[in-house]
């Protein structure tokens, strides 16, 4: 039972304290996000209904970008585009809960327009350079603080704004037409991007590399198979196993000096007379026994006159 509950206290903590070391936690944005909006109700004069939007809106907005940002103070350019895009919406959504007034106002307004920057490798927010105390606040907390978690941001509403949609009911006022985006052009993104973060731009990672159309190529990356060229350029034949033997000369032989192949076939002729002239062992044997017979044969005779020889001298004694 012990092992239970301590196997449960743990899982509890790690519950805990995981989220927070990955980015930051639910409370805590809560938390900053109340306080930006509060700062801007304070400033902008907000009725109690576009209090309680622009804390929509900014929820959506921390919450996008919260596991972003480690990536954005390191430089990364997927990162800072992707920043910047959030910062976008945002700043749309806000134009139609904003009077055109307040928007001037707002966008004049770095802490409001641009909340986040980097220090010393930091993401922070601007509100906290302008307003040191963070447990004062001018209003209560919103009526949906601890219930709200994004069903008004736009892709439940196919891509469009839901402020843009309602607003109309809600409020009677004009809407801010002019310039709004960061991205609006490539000068004042750039021009911002230094001004909040500071830091040199990096390649994308590569779990997060976007790879370029197949009509795209890029100039500083080598082909990986050149183009074959025109013309009458065709590819070389495959060398041969074996190259050709150079053609005898017949008008410059060399006098007196057979060459390797009828050297060989001298050599292969004699051995087939000399084994077509070469005795059988019959023929051998019958002719061993053929000179047996005449030496036997000259032997008998020998003797023969031998004993007439011997037999004419007796009689002559």
């Amino acid at each position: 039972m012990k092992r239970w509950t301590t196997l449960l206290i743990v899982i509890c903590m790690l519950g805990i304290t995981i989220p927070a070391m990955g980015a930051m936690s639910i409370s805590k944005m809560r938390q900053n996000t109340r306080f930006l909006t509060d700062r801007m109700a304070y400033e902008l004069k907000l009725s109690p209904q576009q209090y309680n939007d622009v804390y929509e809106v900014n929820y959506d907005f921390v919450n996008n970008v919260r596991y972003l940002m480690d990536d954005v103070v390191r430089g990364y350019d997927y990162a800072l585009e992707r920043y910047y895009d959030f910062l976008d919406v945002r700043n749309d959504d806000l134009r139609w809960i904003l009077s055109s007034a307040q928007y001037r106002r707002f966008m004049g307004a770095e802490h409001f327009y641009r909340p986040i920057y980097a220090h010393e490798n930091k993401w922070q927010f601007r509100i906290y350079l302008v307003y040191n105390n963070v447990n004062f606040f001018y209003y209560g907390k919103p009526h949906h603080y601890t219930s709200y978690c994004g069903g008004h941001y736009r892709t439940h509403f196919n891509n469009v704004s839901y402020y843009k949609t309602h607003y109309r009911d809600r409020y009677r006022h004009d809407v801010y037409d002019g310039h709004y985006r960061i991205r609006h052009d490539r000068v004042t993104y750039d021009t911002h991007r230094r001004r909040d973060f500071n830091v040199a731009v990096r390649p994308s990672r590569k779990d997060h590399h976007r790879p370029a159309a197949p009509h795209q190529s890029r100039p500083d990356r080598p082909q990986v198979r050149p183009d074959r060229p025109s013309g009458e350029h065709h590819r070389p034949s495959a060398p041969q196993a074996r190259p050709d033997r150079p053609k005898k000369d017949h008008d410059n032989k060399h006098d007196g000096r057979p060459s390797q192949r009828e050297q060989n076939s001298r050599v292969d002729k004699d051995r087939r007379e000399n084994k077509r002239t070469a005795p059988s062992g019959r023929e051998v044997r019958r002719e061993n026994k053929k000179k047996e017979k005449d030496s036997n044969r000259s032997r008998e005779r020998n003797k023969s006159h031998s004993g007439e020889r011997s037999a004419a001298r007796m009689r002559t004694v």
